[in-house]
């Protein structure tokens, strides 16, 4: 079974958002073992994952979680400051040459950051809210992420960490990046 059929027969929200972790740690692996165009194409699917799994998560499980669990807003908070900072550097890194050692090295950084990211995420948010909602709930929430990553943003928007600001900019910068995709042949 391929990781994307895993990732959408996932029944909750937290299973889903967990099975796309590991994807995105595969796409970090694939990413560092490709060479010349290959590179570029597997770092653009990466960022794109990156982009709408992000949007999805800031759209719909933080606001819940800020309600839902312990010290939501703390929590919530240090995921979205971590988000922030990720964005700003996945926007670098769209700049550079991938075969550049500038490249290899601030990339090496970023992949640490977003898989203690992703480790905090699940083990302070995500297994709380399981233990708080039931299963239709958590269901439901899935459904809601799919959507959302379905209309998402394809790159990283710095400053578009909040629901209010994602549905307030997230259309118009999601339609200018599925745009820009199609025009560069960058939407893998």
């Amino acid at each position: 079974m391929s990781q994307s059929t895993a990732i959408k027969g996932a029944q909750d929200v937290v299973t889903f958002l967990k099975s796309q972790h590991e994807e995105i740690k595969a796409c970090f692996e694939r990413v560092n073992s490709a060479t010349g165009e290959q590179k570029q194409e597997e770092f653009d699917h990466l960022r794109r994952l990156l982009a709408v799994h992000e949007t999805a998560e800031e759209e719909v499980v933080h606001p819940r979680a800020k309600r839902e669990i312990a010290n939501g807003d703390k929590v919530v908070g240090a995921r979205l400051e971590e988000e922030n900072e990720a964005k700003h550097v996945l926007s670098e890194l769209e700049k550079l040459d991938v075969n550049s050692a500038e490249f290899n090295e601030k990339f090496e950084s970023f992949r640490k950051d977003v898989i203690a990211h992703a480790e905090s995420e699940e083990h302070e948010e995500f297994n709380q809210l399981a233990g708080e909602l039931d299963d239709d709930q958590l269901t439901r929430m899935r459904k809601a992420v799919e959507l959302a990553q379905s209309t998402a943003p394809t790159h990283p928007h710095p400053g578009v960490e909040s629901a209010p600001a994602n549905m307030l900019a997230g259309p118009f910068a999601s339609m200018m990046d599925r745009a820009r995709d199609m025009i560069t042949g960058k939407n893998s």
